[in-house]
């Protein structure tokens, strides 16, 4: 079953099995429009590398990684190494924190350079993440359609994501659920996403 309507901050947009929190834009679109260009040219964005049945991708999509230490980070078989913050990064994610009331020391940052590029499904469970712990999504550009899974039930769950919104995972969303960012031929436009995460 689908379920597709508008969320409020308050509201557990899963049915069960996990927490998320939809608190829509934090700040004006002209704010949000000056930091997706900040992000646009003060990021060090390279394309992602994936290894997928054995082979070696390189994406369309561009990634980052930054951190409060020179963490390293594993996914899809590749390592990152975190670089230290800058200063538009560390605005960022004093507002995920003060809107959360959780602490996080990294951050993953996706270019999306049109509607073409999306996610497939996944969780953010790796390893190197504290358990449980609340990883603080933040979008800028073009506002897109993310689509939650349950594992087990195959129940979807979808929002859509506004220019400087914020979306909150949280507790044991990622053990039982995954997500998507669906491509959508037609949004020319990109967006970035940034995920505050708790490297343990």
């Amino acid at each position: 079953m689908n379920q597709e309507k508008t969320f409020t901050s308050s509201e557990n947009l899963l049915p069960f099995d996990g927490l998320v929190h939809y608190h829509g834009p934090l700040m004006s679109l002209s704010t949000a429009s000056r930091y997706m260009e900040a992000l646009l040219s003060g990021i060090s964005w390279e394309h992602d590398e994936l290894i997928m049945f054995g082979k070696r991708i390189v994406t369309k999509r561009k990634v980052a990684w930054y951190g409060s230490e020179p963490f390293t980070y594993t996914y899809s078989h590749t390592t990152k190494k975190a670089l230290p913050w800058i200063p538009v990064l560390e605005e960022l994610k004093r507002i995920a924190e003060l809107e959360s009331g959780a602490t996080f020391n990294s951050c993953l940052l996706n270019l999306y350079h049109s509607g073409v590029e999306g996610m497939g499904w996944h969780s953010d469970n790796e390893k190197e993440l504290r358990k449980q712990g609340t990883i603080a999504s933040m979008s800028f550009g073009a506002g897109r359609n993310f689509v939650f899974k349950h594992r087990e039930t195959h129940e979807k769950v979808s929002v859509f994501l506004e220019p400087g919104s914020l979306l909150l995972m949280k507790g044991t969303t990622q053990q039982h659920w995954l997500h998507r960012l669906p491509p959508s031929k037609r949004i020319t436009e990109p967006r970035i996403n940034l995920t505050f995460r708790t490297i343990a």
